[in-house]
C-alpha cells in the first residue's frame, strides 16, 4: 500500500491549518510505516486529497478512472467558509454544493472532528466518514526556557508584563474583532495576534482594524513559526481564541500541548473533547474579559487537564487511526 498525499496550492495555504495538517499526515505515515508520496506522477494505491481546487477535482476524477482509492479530507465546510474572504458569504451556498459533490465522489472521508463529520453528513453526503484529529506534535510544544526568552526578547516584554496571545488568519469568523474589543477593556495587558493573510482578500473593516484601528496594547506582527511562536505558546499568560467556527482548531491543540491556559468561545466543535475542566469556555466579550483576568491572575489553572486533552490527539494516536482507515479503504 502506498499513499499519495495531495495539497493543491501549497505556497498559498502553507501557513493555514490545512497546510500544517498535511505536515502532520506526513509525520503520522512515517510513524505508521506506511509508504507515501506527494508527487501525483508517482505510483500509488490511495490518494488522500486535502484541497478542493480544480487540480484536486481533476486528480480525484483521474484516480477514480484508474481504479485507485480516493480519500478526501473534510477540512472545509460551508460554515467555516463564511465570514472569511471578501464575498465568502455570498458564494457560501455554491461552495457547499461544490464540497458536497467532491465529498460524495470520494471512497472515504476523513474529517478532524465529530462536529465537522455531522455537518458533512447533514449535507446529504453518504460517503463513509471517520473523525480523526489533525494531531499534535507533543514534543515540539514542550515548554522551553530558551524559546520563551526568545519570545520575550523579540517583543521586548518587561518583567511582570501580562501577555495574551492568539493565532489565525485575519478572518471575521476567527473572532479577530472581538479580540480587539476585549483588549480595549484590558489596556494594561498586551495582546498579540499571530498570523497573516494577503489583506487585499479580506473585508475592509477587518483590514482597517489590522492596519490601524486598534488600541496600543494590540499587536499584529504577522506569521511566525519556530522558537518565537513556540515560546509564545508556552510563555504567554493565556491563549485566547474567540473563533466562532472551526472544524477542529489546530492552534488550540498547539496551545494545550504547550501547557498553556486556554480561553475559548463555547462553540459546538469542542463538545466531547474540551470542557470547563480543561479550558475557560465563554459566550461573549464580557465573559472573555472575566475569564482572562481570572486566568492571567492565576485564580484558575486548567493547564494539566488541558495537556491531557492534547495527549489524546498526539501524532502517535493519529498514525494508528490513519493506518486503520487506509487498510479499510484498501478493502472496499
Amino acid at each position: 500500500m502506498k499513499v499519495l498525499l495531495y495539497l493543491e496550492g501549497e505556497h498559498l495555504i502553507s501557513k493555514s491549518g490545512i497546510g500544517r495538517a498535511i505536515k502532520h499526515q506526513e509525520r503520522a505515515l512515517k510513524m505508521a510505516g506506511i509508504p507515501y508520496t506527494t508527487d501525483p506522477k508517482d505510483d500509488y494505491d490511495i490518494v488522500h486529497i486535502n484541497t478542493y481546487g480544480p487540480k484536486s477535482l481533476a486528480l480525484l476524477n483521474s484516480a477514480r478512472k484508474q481504479g485507485k482509492k480516493v480519500i478526501v479530507h473534510g477540512h472545509s465546510t460551508m460554515e467555516d467558509f463564511r465570514n472569511s474572504f471578501i464575498g465568502s458569504n455570498l458564494v457560501a451556498p455554491v461552495f457547499k454544493t461544490y464540497l458536497t459533490k467532491i465529498y460524495q465522489a470520494a471512497d472515504y472521508i476523513i474529517t478532524p472532528s465529530e462536529y465537522s463529520k455531522s455537518l458533512i453528513e447533514n449535507y446529504g453526503v453518504t460517503t463513509p466518514i471517520s473523525a480523526i484529529s489533525n494531531g499534535i506534535d507533543l514534543a515540539k510544544y514542550q515548554p522551553s526556557p530558551e524559546k520563551e526568552q526568545a519570545f520575550r526578547d523579540y517583543f521586548e516584554i518587561k518583567e511582570g508584563q501580562k501577555v495574551v496571545i492568539s493565532a489565525g488568519l485575519y478572518f471575521k469568523r476567527k473572532g479577530i474583532l472581538d479580540f480587539v474589543k476585549v483588549a480595549e477593556q484590558m489596556p494594561e495587558v498586551r495582546f498579540i495576534w499571530f498570523g497573516k493573510i494577503n489583506e487585499l482578500v479580506i473585508p475592509a473593516d477587518i483590514r482597517k482594524v489590522v492596519e490601524k484601528d486598534h488600541p496600543d496594547n494590540v499587536l499584529f506582527p504577522g506569521y511566525f513559526k519556530g522558537a518565537i511562536f513556540e515560546g509564545a505558546m508556552s510563555g504567554a499568560d493565556a491563549f485566547f481564541f474567540p473563533s466562532y467556527e472551526e472544524t477542529e482548531g489546530i492552534v488550540v491543540l498547539e496551545a494545550l500541548a504547550s501547557h498553556q491556559a486556554v480561553v475559548l468561545r463555547d462553540i459546538p466543535v469542542y463538545q466531547g473533547w474540551i470542557d470547563e475542566s480543561s479550558a475557560e469556555l465563554c459566550q461573549d466579550n464580557e465573559e472573555f474579559v472575566t475569564s482572562l483576568y481570572r486566568t492571567i491572575n492565576k485564580e484558575v489553572d486548567k493547564r494539566v487537564a488541558g495537556y491531557e486533552v492534547a495527549k489524546t490527539r498526539s501524532l502517535e494516536n493519529v498514525a494508528k487511526q490513519l493506518a486503520d482507515v487506509y487498510q479499510k479503504v484498501m478493502e472496499l
